[in-house]
């Protein structure tokens, strides 16, 4: 008996990691998942569409775990995931973790003082100095509005 309840507890830890995954918010429902990549390379076909991506969180808001940033599934790629503030809140243990994602693509296109208060605000939250004299001109930001997650290990 000692030893079935030894392979099969192995067998669940080898076995797919959603087993020990944690859900926030509405969870994950859709069944197609849509790269990263896709989205990046083409932003107005994904606008306003619910998408579902998995990615390794590389970093975690450490104020209010209000967003996280995914890896792509390319090289140097990453996508922002925000949520409302207090809905759903990421642990900083989610950094190094596979998460799942499901969310709708947002488009938001800032002026250049709408950059500079963000850039301001990131920098701040991370303790690092900022010049706004860096930030030249507006930009277009791309992130998904997320509704739930499922993050393996937290």
């Amino acid at each position: 008996m000692r030893t079935f309840l030894v392979t099969f507890l192995l067998v669940a830890m080898l076995s797919s990691g959603t087993a020990f995954a944690k859900d926030f918010g509405n969870g994950v429902t859709l069944s197609e998942e849509t790269a990263i990549s896709a989205i990046l390379d083409s932003p107005a076909d994904y606008v306003g569409k619910k998408v579902k991506v998995s990615g390794l969180v590389i970093d975690v808001c450490s104020t209010r775990g209000c967003w996280i940033y995914l890896a792509g599934d390319r090289d140097f790629e990453k996508i922002r995931i925000k949520v409302t503030d207090g809905e759903i809140v990421f642990p900083m243990e989610a950094r190094g973790k596979v998460a799942i994602v499901e969310g709708v693509v947002e488009s938001m296109v800032l002026t250049r003082e709408e950059v500079i208060k963000r850039r301001k605000h990131h920098a701040e939250e991370k303790g690092i100095d900022f010049d706004p004299a860096s930030v030249t001109s507006g930009e277009t930001i791309l992130r998904i509005r997320g509704l739930g997650a499922s993050i393996d290990g937290v």
